[in-house]
């Protein structure tokens, strides 16, 4: 896999949920504990994959209400969206389906999406629910049936704080658009190769996209051979 594939994945979810912190400690392998931007500078760096190496771009943006028509300015070009919800926080879960899910579809359809429940070192620790008795923790089974519904490719859990799978949220971006593009080349590369006999000339027709218009003169004998390997003309 060459180095010059570029990747662009973009984060977005509610305001507060640990999007940047999610960036800051995959970036630099720590978690900011004095001062956290509400935006991430821009990052790109080259990342192997299974093997694969690629250049993956990373875009922050701001969930709050302020940056709504300024925000999708960032989805043009997205290969990937890492859709993140806090798990200790029922408004931002909810709020994948009703917000972002409709944002995402009307600027980037088509664009596959990572879901990603943050925060998990809180969902674990008893004495912050003790603190904070309004907070409502989201559950795994809840953030599977929200995969589901929106159709994500995957589900991740993870804390910025420990580190816990943050590596794999972005590890999975990865993969699903390498997948992606893989089906696309794959699909692009198929072709049936159409005989035409007719009168005692042989012609020689690609089909693509398994589509072949139907022959009409009763002279003519069809022959359909095996998919072949090869680029579009």
């Amino acid at each position: 896999m060459s180095a010059s594939r570029f990747i662009k994945c973009v984060t977005v979810g509610d305001g507060a949920v640990g999007k940047t912190c999610m960036l800051i400690s995959y970036t630099s392998n720590t978690f900011p504990t004095d001062y956290v931007p509400t935006v991430f500078d821009n990052f790109s760096a080259n990342v192997v994959v299974d093997g694969n190496t690629v250049n993956l771009g990373l875009w922050d943006t701001a969930g709050q209400e302020d940056y709504n028509r300024l925000r999708p300015l960032s989805y043009r070009g997205a290969d990937v969206f890492i859709l993140a919800f806090s798990l200790i926080s029922k408004a931002s879960y909810e709020n994948v389906a009703k917000k972002w899910i409709p944002e995402l579809r009307h600027y980037a359809p088509g664009v596959p999406i990572i879901l990603v429940g943050t925060k998990l070192d809180l969902r674990e620790d008893k004495q912050f629910f003790v603190d904070h008795p309004g907070a409502v923790p989201i559950n795994s089974s809840q953030g599977e049936e929200l995969k589901r519904l929106i159709g994500a490719p995957f589900y991740i859990e993870c804390s910025s704080k420990t580190q816990q799978n943050v590596k794999a949220v972005f590890d999975a971006a990865i993969k699903v658009v390498l997948n992606s593009k893989a089906k696309e080349e794959e699909k692009g590369s198929e072709a049936l190769l159409h005989i035409v006999i007719d009168e005692g000339m042989i012609r020689f027709d690609r089909i693509e996209d398994g589509v072949c218009l139907p022959l009409t003169a009763l002279s003519r004998l069809s022959l359909f051979l095996h998919p072949l390997r090869g680029s579009r003309k």
